[in-house]
């Protein structure tokens, strides 16, 4: 393509060339500048990824996301970015993961340690034991939850993850995943109650076993 003296691009715009300028290279057929994408949004996908997946399943759940982005570019539009654009990609490839992995089923209390349901009792419990909660909080917290959202559905499982778990509004929420506003305050809804049945039944179990 012949630049003229106005529009040639100097300085910045060759080393930095905005999102839209590597699209448009990669849908012409450089499909090598599809790497400065990687490059420059990797960590930014990974951060997401890693909120959603286990550990051992973020850098294949990673080369997921950038092949489906990649795969997608004839039908980018800019409306909100190419950035926007990606996260909504890696939403939804970290949904699918789920999908493909899950059965409905019952999660047995002793997959839980005495300790996380020693923590889950006293939590619930009426008393105060601020000392027990101070002890390692995050951690216990974590563990426990990672254990009952595993009984969630991967839809119910992403709209909680993505508000609750990372700030996100219920709008942009639903916009990520393409469901309506009413249908993620419902999932919202149902999950916390599952989730809140589940604790309850795993601190019962272990009282009635102490």
């Amino acid at each position: 393509m012949a630049y003229g003296a106005a529009d040639a691009p100097v300085g910045d715009d060759i080393q930095n060339p905005k999102d839209e300028e590597i699209v448009r290279q990669i849908v012409d057929g450089d499909v090598n500048a599809f790497e400065q994408l990687v490059e420059r949004y990797r960590n930014f996908v990974a951060a997401i990824v890693a909120r959603h997946v286990p550990f051992d399943q973020v850098e294949d759940t990673l080369q997921d996301v950038f092949l489906r982005a990649y795969r997608s570019l004839p039908k980018y539009r800019h409306d909100g970015g190419f950035k926007s654009w990606l996260s909504v990609i890696a939403a939804r490839t970290c949904y699918d993961f789920w999908r493909e992995r899950y059965k409905s089923r019952e999660i047995p209390m002793s997959s839980l340690s005495e300790q996380h349901r020693e923590w889950l009792e006293t939590t619930l419990s009426d008393r105060s034991s601020a000392a027990f909660y101070e002890h390692n909080p995050e951690r216990e917290a974590r563990e426990v939850l990672d254990w009952a959202i595993g009984a969630l559905s991967p839809a119910d499982r992403m709209a909680l993850e993505l508000v609750y778990l990372e700030g996100r509004s219920v709008k942009e929420a639903a916009g990520l995943m393409g469901w309506s506003v009413a249908n993620v305050k419902v999932r919202l809804f149902r999950s916390r109650r599952r989730l809140q049945n589940l604790c309850e039944a795993a601190a019962k179990e272990r009282r009635r076993e102490g």
